[in-house]
């Protein structure tokens, strides 16, 4: 009776403590108006029928679910708290009920990571575990809002959630990973963390299971657990969250059904329907006065004790308010009349309870009730917003608990052979693709250990997943026997260093017998798609990690483990909205290429932009070829024509600058004394590579090696290789070794042309010629060891049908003019061809993804992945316009924006902006200023290089403007 009168003067009485009620809004006195005006109107079954919420399934029958509704309109019930079922289906209900209701009625759910705990096509954030990971609780705040949201836009007003339970025991059958750990100070951070987020969004928060259910192997589903511990125990660790929660103003508890003997001396009795417990320490000694609710009256750990309603009286006259989905609510309503007429519950009992359950209603809005509105009600609860938050969540989560010798983030992918390993029995998938697109890893299985240690014994790195179903927080995490036994023997082979990622619970690591010979250990604790992703991006250096264990999951790994590792500067993946940009917009670039697929501009295409540092759109279009069967995906490679001067020339240059091997001033003549006597022997790098050196466009060498018939001469050719005749132009066709000589002397005997910008391919021949004399290798492998396998460049290639399979090749053109066939596989451009398809100006091939990391590079000016491949000081020199003035606009090798009206880019990039476009309908560009870079890879030279229909409708430049235009921020 006294807590009682406290509380009519606490709400009514006394200003000074309207704060400490978390259920007072600012309002009160309007919110005092409408209580009483409710409260006066209600008989004394109404006001019983308040107190109760039943439950309901949207997926149940109509026979049931009309069930529901007849009990609320004869019952007069408080509320209902929904289960399984569909979000569309739930809303129509809700409506349904609450125009059937005399008196609004209080929706809740138990939504702990998100609707999807009961609803299917519903968001699912991370479980509690994976948050109790993140240092920074404002993304817990963030994710404890978005549910909010969902929720209250589905008309819940009640979400049953977060679990404050402390999980200290590992076997804990129903908590677990629905606890934020074992950490008192931190489950308390997270849990005021995610109570702010989603009372921030309208909806009531709950903290359960009062006072803590997390240390007991029983589910009180199924028996009543026993907390056998001290009350100096429970004060300080159990029932510490609670205290701090009831004081950052939560506006309810649920009561478990716990017996806990340090706080109920009566031997069996749940806490439930604990007087001592629920009255005497929760309101009177924490102070209490939310919103009190019991755990369901239907689970085992409490209806054991009755299932005539004796159990539903107890519960309410311990001190409980709204009484859970009781086990049988007529009866349980029946005990609580007749308790009323023997005047065992008084009017101001219920009184007290009845209007904390109304001044709850009025705080969710319930005195000014609509409907919910069904339309775009899925788009609503599977938002963009959602995904940039989960994102978020996952990647601050990601704890590396082991890093010997700082294997992470994976460096030197040019001395890495990666083997990647599956263990668990749930899919690896975003995993495997996500580390291919890093580097080269090759899957390796077998089905015994032996056959195993054998294939991987030409690796030098093993990563092994451990992927466990990602269903729901209840399944299975743990190693199996045999993959127990295989890890210790694959650690124990030392040819190899191994990484284990593990994609489930972190108790799983507490069945390994030794990590003396595991290098690294990855703690995902999840197997979404998005961990697996992320995850792979915290391997090699896109994103950093920064999580620490919420639980002690090995001796070796006690709680708040956690290495903190920092980004490579590598290319992450991401989703526009994370990096300021619209996918809505970003989506107007599907329409334009499939207009130019069907407007027969080139057969397929690929497509990618990158911002900040994540690659926000990446796609592929069409098929290889008009006849094709296949699709293009991102791992089809395409011939890049001209962008081989600025991926794989112009960094050599780069290179030899800046170690003094050449200077932007030195002339022809200097480089090759062979043209000490021609006219383009004072031609300087720096014009040569701004085309304003006066050389011609191009020199078509293979037509003087054709005969009358227009076909390759058997003078300079032969169909099988011989002594002389080694290089290789196409299949069954060798071209003479010696005409490299002719090559060069033709370039030599060049005439000078009239002193403005001319575009000129003849300057890379030079650059190849000097790279490769200089360093005296071929530049494919120069460029390959110094760029392409350092970057991760794995689909980077010249003369790639010497390491793809031909099928995963875009073919370039039917060539009716020199090679007579099929051109896929060897480079288009008929003078790179002739240079056995390395040439400085033609020759490389890739796909969109390694030209973003080439790209990426240059826009980090030089570096990239953990190295530094130029000073910034070159990259600036080689991206600078020299010649503007003389109406020349290029770079040193790169391509730069217009500067009038018409040119190379949409005309919306910065004067920073750098890039190149290639005749076979490649393109790519790169801006400091937005951090943006865009690749397009087509083959619109095929079936013929006379389609100009991609160059004319300027298309490659109007996705550009698109990509711009979808900048919002």
């Amino acid at each position: 009776m006294r807590l009682i009168l406290i509380f009519f003067c606490g709400l009514f009485c006394c200003s000074g403590l309207l704060a400490q009620n978390p259920l007072v809004t600012k309002d009160s006195l309007a919110q005092k108006t409408w209580v009483d005006r409710q409260y006066e109107k209600m008989t004394l079954n109404e006001k019983l029928g308040q107190l109760f919420m039943v439950s309901v399934a949207s997926n149940q029958s109509k026979q049931a679910t009309d069930q529901i509704k007849n009990l609320i309109i004869k019952e007069n019930l408080g509320g209902v708290i929904f289960s399984k079922g569909g979000p569309v289906r739930q809303a129509i209900l809700t409506n349904e009920y609450q125009a059937a209701s005399k008196f609004p009625l209080l929706i809740g759910m138990d939504a702990e990571w998100g609707l999807s705990m009961r609803l299917d096509s519903t968001y699912a954030f991370p479980w509690n575990m994976t948050l109790g990971a993140i240092q920074d609780s404002s993304v817990v705040e963030k994710v404890g809002y978005q549910i909010g949201k969902h929720a209250k836009r589905l008309g819940v007003h009640i979400n049953f959630a977060p679990d404050l339970d402390i999980n200290t025991n590992p076997n804990n059958p129903i908590i677990g990973n629905r606890s934020f750990g074992e950490d008192r100070d931190n489950v308390v951070e997270k849990g005021i963390a995610f109570v702010k987020g989603m009372e921030r969004a309208g909806v009531l928060a709950n903290g359960k299971h009062f006072p803590g259910h997390g240390d007991t192997e029983v589910d009180s589903h199924h028996n009543l657990p026993i907390i056998p511990f001290s009350r100096k125990r429970l004060d300080s660790l159990e029932l510490y969250p609670f205290k701090k929660l009831i004081k950052s103003g939560l506006s309810s508890i649920m009561v478990a059904h716990l017996e806990v003997p340090a706080l109920e001396i009566k031997k069996g009795l749940p806490s439930s329907i604990s007087e001592q417990i629920i009255s005497g320490l929760l309101k009177e000694d924490l102070g209490y006065e939310g919103l009190i609710f019991t755990d369901a009256l239907n689970m085992k750990g409490v209806s054991i004790k009755g299932s005539d309603g004796s159990v539903e009286l107890a519960a309410f006259m311990a001190g409980n308010d709204m009484l859970l989905m009781p086990e049988d609510l007529v009866s349980a309503k029946l005990k609580l009349t007749k308790a009323y007429e023997k005047g065992r519950l008084t009017e101001v009992r219920l009184a007290y309870s009845v209007k904390k359950i109304l001044l709850s209603k009025y705080k969710v809005g319930l005195n000014n009730y609509k409907p919910i509105a069904l339309d775009n009600l899925y788009n609503d609860l599977n938002s963009l917003e959602d995904d940039i938050i989960y994102e978020e969540a996952i990647e601050n989560a990601i704890t590396i608990v082991k890093n010997k010798l700082d294997l992470m983030a994976i460096k030197n992918l040019d001395n890495k052979k990666i083997a990647y390993v599956k263990f668990g029995d749930a899919s690896n998938d975003a995993f495997v693709k996500g580390l291919k697109n890093y580097a080269n890893v090759t899957v390796v299985d077998a089905n015994d250990i032996n056959t195993l240690k054998v294939k991987l014994k030409e690796f030098n790195l093993v990563i092994i997943g451990h992927h466990k179903s990602n269903e729901s927080p209840w399944k299975g995490y743990k190693f199996s026997a045999t993959e127990l036994n295989w890890l210790q023997e694959i650690a124990a082979e030392r040819t190899s260093n191994l990484i284990l990622c593990v994609f489930a619970k972190p108790y799983a690591l507490s069945d390994i017998k030794s990590f003396q010979n595991i290098d690294a250990v990855v703690m995902s604790y999840q197997n979404s798609d998005l961990a697996q992703e992320k995850t792979a991006e915290v391997l090699f250096g896109a994103v950093g990690a920064s999580g620490k264990l919420p639980v002690s999951a090995h001796s070796d790994f006690p709680v708040n483990s956690g290495i903190k590792t920092q980004s490579l500067s590598r290319l992450g993946y991401s989703i526009p909205e994370r990096v300021g940009m619209s996918s809505k917009g970003l989506g107007d670039i599907d329409r334009m290429v499939n207009d130019g697929l069907d407007s027969l501009m080139f057969p397929g295409a690929q497509i990618l932009v990158a911002r900040k540092g994540k690659i926000i759109y990446q796609k592929s279009f069409g098929k290889p070829t008009y006849d094709s069967k296949e699709k293009i995906t991102n791992d089809y490679i395409y011939d890049l024509a001209s962008l081989t001067k600025i991926l794989s020339t112009l960094p050599m240059v780069m290179k030899m600058e800046e170690e003094g091997k050449i200077g932007l001033n030195d002339t022809f003549e200097e480089l090759v004394p062979n043209y000490s006597d021609t006219e383009i022997k004072n031609v300087t790098v720096l014009k040569a590579l701004s085309h304003y050196g006066r050389l011609p466009a191009w020199i078509p060498f293979y037509i003087n090696t054709l005969d009358e018939n227009r076909k390759p001469s058997g003078e300079f050719y032969r169909n099988s290789p011989l002594p002389g005749f080694s290089t290789k132009v196409y299949d069954n066709l060798y071209l003479a070794d010696a005409y490299k000589d002719s090559i060069y002397n033709r370039i030599g005997r060049q005439d000078l042309k009239s002193n403005r910008y001319r575009y000129s391919d003849v300057p890379y021949y030079v650059m190849k010629k000097v790279i490769e004399e200089n360093y005296g290798q071929r530049l494919d492998y120069l460029t390959n060891n110094f760029l392409y396998s350092r970057l991760g460049a794995n689909h980077t290639s010249y003369n790639p049908l010497e390491k793809f399979e031909k099928n995963m090749i875009v073919p370039s053109e039917e060539d009716d003019y020199y090679r007579y066939g099929t051109v896929q596989g060897y480079v288009h451009d008929m003078g790179a061809a002739m240079q056995a398809g390395v040439g400085g100006h033609a020759g490389l091939f890739s796909n969109s993804n390694d030209i973003a990391k080439i790209m990426q590079m240059y826009l980090q000016n030089g570096y990239y992945g953990g190295t530094k491949f130029f000073d910034s000081r070159t990259v600036k020199k080689f991206n600078t316009c020299y010649f503007c003035d003389m109406n020349v606009r290029r770079g040193v090798g790169f391509d730069k924006p217009q500067l009038e009206h018409s040119g190379p880019t949409c005309g919306c990039v910065s004067r920073k902006s750098f890039g190149h476009s290639g005749f076979t309908g490649t393109y790519t560009w790169a801006d400091p200023e937005e951090e943006i870079v865009y690749v397009f890879l087509s083959n619109r030279t095929y079936p013929s290089a006379s389609n100009t229909l991609l160059v004319k409708s300027g298309l490659r430049t109007r996705i550009q403007q698109v990509i711009y235009d979808s900048i919002i921020n």
